[in-house]
């Protein structure tokens, strides 16, 4: 046909499927609070999804073979299930965003869009919308919903394993050697201590005061970062203050037992400190996030891990705030983390060794020191 424009509907109340494909409408219009579940608007002119707003009860669309370059217009639609969308000028990966929130999602139709052409479209367009069962045509599997999670969105220990992976390939490439964490006894392995624990608890301090108390057995391993120093921080004493290219030569280079992310900065314990600490005959203690704690475990080393959490989060909070070196987000982050540390705590006997209460930094410097003299039997 040639209809150009829909009118004359406003009457159809019992209306609940529409079919104007292959016509020449260049816009949709008419349809205001018509109780359509399928809408058939094909092979037309159409180039913006305008129109469609009072239609609640829509469930199926087919927009195919128009000149649509963007989704939006498809936000509010909940009750949508299928959208054929084939043969358009969507180019950008960024539009499926407006479709991302339609719980009842199931089935869309993006062949033929320049969208396509882009890396990663399949694995992208899964991860955005989750809901999908079918895609261009064909069924998603559960394998390819998993690999897409992994992908841009991985759980922290798919991230742990993924680095620790990378750390065995580049150290596998360095000329071999024995190492003195090894030694003396390939059957006992070599003691660590981790603290663990949100950032400005007071692990920084605590570890400090642990290894000048305990100088004859610990030594502390700084670790790496991108970050600058905060204020208070030296370099070689606190960590080592990198850039993000020698942080990341260093990983090419195979110089790192583990490595982590956390609040958009690399982190890493070097295999160098490490080693030069077990040269001393001295165990090494460090303190890391999270992240770092999962990194670790996927080593051969066995370290002690003590988590340092601040049970008052108002407390804590306040003391983020005093110290005027994160922002606003940071603070709200590193607050919400200590539900997760205790979470992994409560839900996963064993994870830590033991959890000290960070609130007070004397008592927990007492209790911290009660524990270590267990551990070392003194």
């Amino acid at each position: 046909n040639n209809i150009e424009e829909i009118r004359g509907l406003e009457k159809c109340h019992s209306l609940t499927y529409l079919s104007l494909s292959h016509n020449r409408l260049a816009a949709i219009t008419g349809l205001e609070n018509l109780p359509i579940r399928t809408l058939n608007l094909s092979s037309n002119q159409i180039e913006k999804i305008t129109g469609l707003d009072r239609l609640k009860s829509l469930q199926k669309l087919d927009l195919s073979s128009n000149k649509i370059a963007s989704l939006e217009g498809l936000e509010e639609h909940d009750a949508l299930e299928t959208i054929n969308l084939e043969n358009n000028q969507i180019a950008e990966l960024h539009e499926l965003e407006w479709i991302e929130d339609l719980p009842l999602l199931r089935v869309l139709n993006l062949l033929k869009n320049p969208l396509q052409e882009q890396r990663d479209y399949w694995l992208v367009a899964i991860f955005t919308l989750l809901q999908l069962t079918e895609l261009d045509l064909k069924m998603i599997s559960v394998e390819e919903k998993v690999a897409a999670v992994n992908k841009y969105d991985p759980p922290p220990e798919v991230v742990a394993a993924k680095d620790h992976m990378t750390h065995i390939m580049y150290s596998m490439l360095q000329p071999q050697r024995i190492f003195d964490s090894t030694l003396p006894s390939l059957d006992a392995p070599y003691p660590m201590l981790v603290l663990a624990g949100p950032v400005a608890c007071g692990k920084r301090e605590l570890t400090h005061k642990i290894c000048r108390q305990f100088n004859n057995f610990f030594r502390y391993g700084p670790c790496h970062t991108t970050r600058a120093a905060y204020f208070g921080e030296e370099n070689r004493l606190d960590y080592y203050f990198v850039s993000q290219e020698a942080f990341d030569k260093m990983v090419n280079a195979g110089k790192f037992i583990a490595t982590y992310k956390y609040s958009g900065y690399c982190y890493g314990l070097g295999r160098d400190t490490v080693e030069s600490i077990a040269r001393e005959g001295l165990a090494t203690c460090v303190h890391l996030e999270i992240e770092g704690v999962r990194s670790l475990k996927n080593t051969y080393f066995k370290p002690r891990y003590i988590l340092l959490v601040p049970m008052n989060k108002e407390k804590y909070e306040g003391h983020l705030r005093r110290k005027g070196l994160f922002s606003r987000p940071e603070i709200e982050e590193a607050v919400s983390r200590v539900d997760t540390y205790i979470k992994i705590s409560q839900d996963v006997p064993g994870y830590f060794d033991a959890v000290v209460n960070t609130d007070e930094l004397d008592e927990a410097f007492t209790d911290l020191n009660f524990l270590v003299k267990a551990y070392l039997g003194l």
